[in-house]
């Protein structure tokens, strides 16, 4: 390693989409606890950069309509440039993280925040955002939810898209 390459801070912004009803209506609903409905971001470089319905898109940290985040996680830091983060981000929203890409279940922003954060930090985020879907989906009443919520495409207003909206 280069003692004198630059290094980049790198966070894991962690949002609940359920503003806590999650935690109290779970039980009622799904037979198990789930603590929240879970949306990431990662924010490296000075911006949040998320993946939904429209693809890649990034803004002020906070700076969406899901205001500041519940959670923040400290992943480390990163030595790839942000001008090699943004080919790299640009590569992915015209390929695995087109808009048109986007499952609410199998590929949503936390495969996104998932995969970046590797990518940046060598790291993962923690298993409970990414296990989430296989929790609700584990239930009966989430087998019974699964087509409607799999034709939902969360994105959260806020953001500039970066590259990859929904192409065909």
């Amino acid at each position: 390693m280069d003692k004198n390459a630059t290094r980049y801070n790198v966070q894991l912004y962690i949002y609940d989409l359920s503003r806590g009803m999650a935690r109290s209506l779970s039980p009622i609903m799904l037979g198990k606890q789930l603590d929240g409905i879970w949306h990431t971001a990662i924010v490296s470089y000075g911006d949040e950069f998320f993946f939904g319905g429209e693809g890649i898109s990034s803004c002020s940290p906070g700076g969406t309509m899901l205001g500041p985040p519940d959670t923040v996680v400290e992943l480390g830091e990163t030595e790839v440039s942000e001008e090699i983060f943004m080919d790299y981000l640009a590569s992915l929203g015209e390929s695995t993280y087109r808009g048109d890409r986007y499952r609410l279940f199998e590929h949503n922003c936390n495969t996104f925040t998932n995969e970046v954060a590797q990518f940046l930090t060598g790291r993962t985020i923690p298993s409970y955002i990414t296990d989430l879907p296989s929790e609700v989906l584990s239930t009966p009443f989430g087998q019974i939810l699964r087509p409607i919520l799999d034709s939902i495409h969360i994105a959260p207003p806020g953001g500039n898209v970066i590259n990859g909206g929904r192409n065909s």
